[in-house]
């Protein structure tokens, strides 16, 4: 099977990379900028002729894209989260129109949900971000594209790796300072009173994985979580006692008139469970322990305290 993959230099699709080059009989074909990528194919700009003749060179059997961006200015959020799905979407149909197409959204597309709600895939997305409505733009290209096409729609990733850009990768930065100054000191850290539905890369990559192996036509849109809420604090204590750091964990709330603009996130993923015979394996404290690992400075001390 050649699968091509498009954004693979990046946090999930680092991932997602990995776990498929561990199945049997596939081929990866990476596509992107990076020079020893197979093929140059950079979705911010490219058009629609283009790219469907690098499709016709690499001739694949599926697709995945893990391309996006979470920041920037409106029009990069735009071109690469909005446009690039849709040519990638026209591109197929012109090229390789039997090729099945996996494309990673993100739950911030959803928008602000009630407390204690579980969001299934058919409740009505309002995002509230300049983010999450360029990457509902994208979603939106691959349901309505006439091929096989399915979206991953991926809460809050976790786990070995994570980028700065994203809270779990801000944390780690910050207490890796916070040990070096000392491992009793302050971590000073911002609101962290919001929700959040953390999943771990590597169950994000074992759904792509799935998604891609199993025959027949998928529903078109599955939600990838964990299935469960955990408060942004738990982020930090469960970082702090994988780093052994016993200091204080200084939380500054957000101001009165600016509240955090979705306090409550949690999807339901009943329907990747039953479609996909997927669930997440990695507890919270899991994901945080590979972080920490990973990416943060060496550990202190044995990690203590209650799972996070």
């Amino acid at each position: 099977m050649r699968i091509l993959l498009l954004g693979s230099t990046g946090y999930l699709g680092g991932h997602v990379a990995e776990r498929l080059r561990a199945l049997p009989g596939v081929r990866l074909l990476r596509g992107g900028r990076a020079p020893d990528d197979d093929h140059r194919i950079d979705l911010a700009g490219i058009t629609t002729d283009a790219l469907a003749e690098q499709l016709s060179k690499a001739a694949p059997d599926a697709v995945v894209n893990c391309a996006g961006t979470v920041s920037g200015t409106t029009l990069n959020l735009a071109e690469v989260n909005s446009r690039g799905p849709a040519v990638l979407c026209e591109a197929l149909r012109a090229a390789a129109p039997d090729a099945r197409l996996v494309h990673l959204g993100s739950a911030a597309e959803y928008g602000p949900r009630g407390a204690g709600e579980r969001t299934p895939e058919d409740t009505p997305a309002r995002p509230v971000t300049p983010y999450g409505a360029t990457k509902l733009a994208g979603t939106l290209a691959v349901l309505e594209a006439r091929i096989d096409a399915l979206v991953l729609r991926v809460t809050e990733p976790v786990g070995p790796g994570a980028p700065p850009a994203g809270l779990p990768g801000r944390l780690t930065a910050e207490l890796s300072r916070a040990v070096a100054r000392s491992p009793h000191g302050t971590l000073r850290a911002g609101d962290l009173s919001a929700y959040r539905d953390f999943v771990d890369v590597r169950d994000v990559a074992q759904a792509v994985a799935l998604a891609l192996a199993l025959p027949g036509r998928l529903p078109r849109l599955l939600n990838i979580g964990s299935g469960r809420a955990a408060p942004a604090r738990d982020l930090a204590h469960g970082l702090a006692d994988a780093a052994g750091f016993t200091g204080d964990i200084e939380e500054t709330p957000g101001a009165a008139d600016r509240p955090t603009a979705v306090p409550w996130q949690c999807s339901d993923i009943t329907a990747a469970e039953w479609e996909l015979g997927w669930r997440p394996r990695f507890t919270l404290r899991e994901s945080l322990a590979a972080l920490w690992a990973s990416d943060g400075a060496p550990l202190l001390a044995p990690a203590t305290g209650d799972p996070a």
